[in-house]
Parts: structure tokens; sequence; C-alpha cells
């Protein structure tokens, strides 16, 4: 019911919000009164490295289709539709996100500055999705304002949420919880944070400097959310991607394999702070979200580690080491180690880097379900982040279902005696067949690597996820 309630009141401000732009325009003016459109400061897309190494998610606006096919939410009106709509099995009645709750896990995705203004995305987001991580708009590079910085009087960063605050407040308004995705990421990073003066040339600051810095960023970044959105940011990804792929990254002697350089850049968080930089950060996390459960004891905030190729032996062992240092590096009052870390954030980009070969390989389910249980085994949480299961060939939908199926059958048996995961957020949401083979996306996620389509329609993907769950219940 209350749900229900949330959705009716979500869509009438929707309802609002269009036809007030409408009425505007309608005047020779946008719905901002002021002659231009509504300016978004966006994240350029990012320049792929090397397959080895993953890259962010660009906060883009998502590829349109030719302007001689009709809109996506038009689609049901054209006479001619690349695929027949899938209709639901009358024996798979229901939504994943109500099979996944069932089994023990929520059921998330991605939003950006540009899918939040999207009207057929809020209402499959009320639809069909419980949790949603921002791509890029709560991380470090997306919040820092370097002129207010330099400004400061107390010689401290200064932060600008109006992007992520329009993200969680759609997601408090649907009822929604939000994955916090990052504090601490090396890549991408503004370098200007690590410098005197906030300046772009300046000397680099000393390291307790930059410890101060960085206490003070991630303090001051969890207490804003849960204190303007209570409850609402239920986790956080407090370190991502700190673990290099070859030895070129890392220094062979550290068995948790915490990256020096990053394509040959330094890890000004490592070089600056030290070799225990993502051990600190997890405290000065903990640190912040006790102090605000002694504020209010209802205050429940998740601190995870996440990481991509999270699934192969070699890294899935050095997260599993870098999992026991962080909580093995600070002791309570009474002599006892502090959890600082609660969770391993599994990103999950399944199959060959922008090409087919390697998309769809059942051994991939057999290491994924392996390094779940080695996660689970170290007491923390499992989360299954960043899924995109990888299709770039349109004549093979049907298989993709098939193992988009069978992976599902996986967690659901996972999940069956005792909960090991938690959460599964899908970022390859629906299908792009438009997109440029040099996108960004493209080679992330691949073209068909959708549950939906590129209308928002529900795919036999979809039904074979959803059938896999309730044959679990």
């Amino acid at each position: 019911m209350r749900r229900m309630f949330q959705k009716l009141i979500a869509g009438v401000c929707c309802m609002m919000l269009l036809c007030g732009t409408v009425a505007c325009n309608s005047q020779g003016k946008p719905a901002n009164g002021n002659g231009k459109e509504p300016e978004v400061t966006l994240t350029p897309e990012p320049t792929k490295e090397p397959d080895a190494t993953k890259k962010p998610e660009a906060t883009m606006e998502p590829t349109k289709k030719p302007e001689t096919t009709k809109e996506p939410t038009k689609a049901l009106e054209a006479t001619a539709t690349p695929e027949p709509t899938k209709e639901p099995d009358p024996q798979a009645e229901g939504t994943i996100m109500e099979a996944a709750a069932k089994l023990g896990f929520s059921f998330g995705t991605v939003a950006n500055a540009y899918t939040i203004r999207d009207l057929t995305f809020k209402m499959m987001l009320m639809d069909d999705f419980n949790s949603i991580t921002a791509a890029n708009e709560m991380k470090a590079y997306s919040l820092l304002d370097q002129k207010a910085s330099q400004w400061s009087s107390d010689g401290m960063p200064v932060m600008n949420y109006t992007q992520a605050d329009a993200i969680v407040s759609l997601a408090e308004l649907l009822g929604i919880g939000v994955r916090g995705h990052v504090l601490v990421w090396d890549a991408y990073m503004s370098d200007w944070f690590f410098r005197e003066g906030y300046t772009n040339n300046g000397p680099y600051v000393d390291t307790e400097t930059m410890k101060i810095r960085l206490q003070y960023y991630i303090e001051k970044v969890i207490t804003h959310f849960e204190t303007e959105f209570p409850g609402v940011v239920y986790c956080w990804d407090v370190v991502n991607e700190a673990v290099g792929d070859s030895t070129s990254d890392y220094d062979a002697s550290d068995a948790r394999h915490i990256r020096t350089l990053r394509s040959g850049v330094k890890n000004q968080f490592y070089h600056i702070i030290g070799h225990d930089y993502v051990e600190l950060s997890f405290l000065y996390a903990k640190n912040t979200v006790e102090k605000l459960q002694k504020e209010n004891p209802e205050v429940s905030i998740t601190l995870f580690y996440n990481d991509y190729n999270t699934f192969f032996p070699e890294k899935r062992d050095a997260i599993c080491a870098l999992v026991k240092s962080i909580n093995s590096y600070a002791k309570d009052a009474a002599g006892n180690y502090r959890k600082l870390c609660e969770g391993v954030g599994m990103q999950s980009y399944i199959g060959g880097y922008g090409v087919q070969e390697g998309c769809m390989n059942p051994e991939d389910i057999g290491r994924i379900r392996e390094a779940v249980l080695k996660y689970h085994d170290l007491g923390v949480e499992v989360h299954v982040t960043e899924m995109a299961v990888r299709n770039y060939d349109e004549e093979r939908k049907a298989e993709h279902a098939e193992f988009y199926g069978e992976l599902f059958k996986m967690y659901a048996e996972l999940n069956a005696e005792e909960t090991l995961i938690t959460n599964i957020s899908i970022w390859g949401l629906n299908d792009n067949p438009w997109m440029d083979k040099e996108n960004y996306s493209y080679k992330m996620n691949g073209p068909y690597c959708g549950l939906f389509d590129e209308d928002y329609r529900k795919k036999d993907a979809y039904y074979k996820v959803l059938d896999a769950l309730q044959q679990a219940e």
C-alpha cells in the first residue's frame, strides 16, 4: 500500500513537471523561464584504457535513435517494430524485484543526470527496482568544487551536491534505497585536491595535511546524505578499484596488490597518504557512521569495498587479503579488532570487452559462485554491482536470455539456505542497437546486453531471470 501511494505521488509530480514544461514552451520559453535550457554539468566521457583496466561509467546523454525512428514513448503506436513485444507468460507474473526480495536481496540499477529526467525511466524504476546507484554524480571528482575550496576559510575542501542530491531526492520520493558510490577512487581523481591551495600546479601537500583533508571529505559526504535524506543511502562503496591487475600496477611483495600506478600515472592517495590509505579510508568512514549512530540509533549504513574482475582467482585472492587487512587495522577500547569493511561489491561486467568472444561463457558462472563463497567466508556481505551481461550479436539474444537465467539460478541457489548476496544491481539495463562501436558503453555493456529492450520493454532475458528466481522460492 505504501509503495502504491509513493508511485501515485511520484506519478503526479512527474506529470506536473511535464505539464509545466509544455506550458512554458507554449509561450516560446523553456520551463526555467530564462530563455535557455537548464544547464547540467557532466563528467566528460573517459577514454577507455586497455582491456585489463576498467574505466568509470560516463554520465553521458543516452545514445538516441535515428531521427526517422519513433521516440521510445510512442513505440507501441508504430506499425512496425524491430522485434515483437514479449508478452508475459501466464506463469511468470510479478517482477524480479519482488522475487528477489523473497530470496533476501534487493534489485537495483544505475541512474544519472539524464535518466532521472526521463519519465519512462522513472516509471520503470517505480515498477521494477528498489535500489539505485548514481553513475558518477556521487564520486569525489563530481562533488568537489575547486573554486569554492580555494576560497575556503578553514582550508578544507568544499563540495557541490546539486546533481547528486537530485538523484537521491528522486530515490527518496520513490521509496528506493541508494548505494553510495564512491568515496575514494584514484581514477580520474582531481589532482588539485592533493595540492597546496587546491591549485592546478602548486606543490603537493604533506601526508598529515592530506589525511586531514581525506578524513574531512569522507565525514562531510556521508553526513550530508544521511542528514538531508535520512535512511536513503543504505551503504557506501568506501574505496573503489584499489587492487591492481598486473605487477606493473603494484608492489609485488604486497599481497593486497594495492595500486601504486594506474596506466603509468601515480596513485596520489598511495604516494601521499601511504600504503594504508585504503584501511585509513575505511576507518574514517566507520568512525563517521558510528558518530551518526550515537546521534540517531536508527542510522544503518554498510561499508563496502568495490572492484571489477572480482571473480578471477588472482584478483579475488588479493581482494580477500585486502579485506582481512582492513578488518585487522584498528582495535576498539577492549582491544578487539574493529570490522571496518562489512561488504564486497563484485562488479559484474561479464564477457568479452568490446567483442563477442568470451561472452556468455558458462565457466564464468562457476567462477562467480566460487568468489561469492570466498568473500562470504570473510564474514562480509556480497553485492553484485555494475552488472552487464555482455552481448554484441543480435542473433544471439535467445542464448543471452538463457545465460542470464542460468546466472540468476546460481544466485538463487546461493541464497537458498543462507543470505550470501544482499543486492544485485544491473548497469547494462537495456539494449541500444544504434550505439557506435567506439562508444564507451558499447564496449563496457554491449548493444544487446539488456533485460529491457531499447524502449524499456521487458525482454525474454527478463522473464528467464524472473522464472529462475520464482522457481527457487
